[in-house]
């Protein structure tokens, strides 16, 4: 067969396969949204969930995945930049950097379930923790560490050596470099990977059910003592995420508008982790041009 024949072949199978992945994408998002968006209400998001009456919302779920996702980056966030500039900047190719690269990526592929039962045995039980917000962010940083500590390392690689070596001639210190010329000249792809792994996060569920717990008790959204209670912003308290909600709605719930609920929490959730994954195109874009005209 004539080598231009075959090249078209081939081009014309590897369009197929995409645009086939591309319908898929298309038909799941296409078919939630869909089914969910009329059901999505200013009541519906700022109602408090009911067990037993129709009409509840997804107030309470909502605000707890946010704060979970913002309690997980605080507790990953630094460790990934530590371990990120560790592998990028000072690890020498040997057979520990070969042991943390193995483990980051063992880690990567443990299955969230088998880190809920981890968490709950470890974090719920034996440091008392209970369900909890707190348990929730620790379970979740082990799927945030691998994913971040690679971008990080991934971003700083992809720094020209001509950036450090000027930095190094000009008589700064390897330290200084690193933070001021290479991890600003890395920070659009730090940034995307960090929007990206809280779109993960966000929509995490498995590891929760074990760990944040499968309730949402009634809070007080005027108190902003952590050490109450009844707190909304006490890290100790159940918090069941909007993920672990359209779970429990879908397997456990008696609620008449069952149905409804899972369809919009379920769009509510597709539409927040679009946001994040469109945002972080667009604002690691922004950042890179501004840092591209800045020279």
């Amino acid at each position: 067969m004539h080598p231009k024949r075959t090249d078209k072949i081939a081009t014309g199978i590897i369009y197929c396969l995409v645009a086939m992945v591309i319908m898929i994408l298309i038909f799941l998002l296409g078919y939630i949204l869909i089914n969910g968006v009329p059901d999505i209400s200013w009541h519906f998001l700022t109602s408090q969930a009911q067990s037993f009456s129709a009409g509840g919302g997804i107030r309470d779920q909502l605000f707890n995945s946010i704060y979970l996702l913002i309690l997980t980056l605080i507790i990953s966030f630094p460790i990934a930049i530590g371990a990120g500039i560790y592998l990028a900047e000072y690890a020498k190719d040997n057979w520990i950097t070969d042991i943390i690269r193995t483990s980051i990526e063992v880690l990567s592929s443990l299955p969230s379930v088998v880190v809920g039962l981890f968490g709950y045995l470890l974090l719920v039980n034996q440091f008392h923790f209970g369900f909890s917000i707190l348990s929730g962010a620790i379970a979740l940083t082990f799927f945030n560490l691998p994913l971040l500590t690679r971008n990080i390392e991934e971003s700083l690689n992809a720094v020209p050596n001509l950036q450090k070596e000027a930095g190094i001639s000009l008589g700064l210190s390897e330290w200084k470099t690193i933070t001021k010329i290479i991890i600003p000249e890395a920070l659009p792809g730090i940034l995307t990977g960090v929007i990206l792994s809280s779109g993960r996060v966000f929509g995490e569920a498995a590891a929760l059910i074990y760990t944040a717990g499968q309730s949402a008790p009634e809070v007080s959204y005027t108190n902003w003592n952590i050490f109450s209670a009844s707190s909304f912003l006490n890290p100790m308290r159940p918090a069941e995420t909007l993920a672990v909600h359209i779970w429990k709605v879908n397997t456990e719930s008696v609620t008449p508008d069952a149905h409804i609920i899972s369809a919009g929490s379920s769009a509510v959730l597709i539409i927040v982790i679009l946001l994040f994954n469109l945002s972080a195109r667009f604002i690691g874009n922004r950042i890179y041009k501004k840092i591209t005209a800045a020279k």
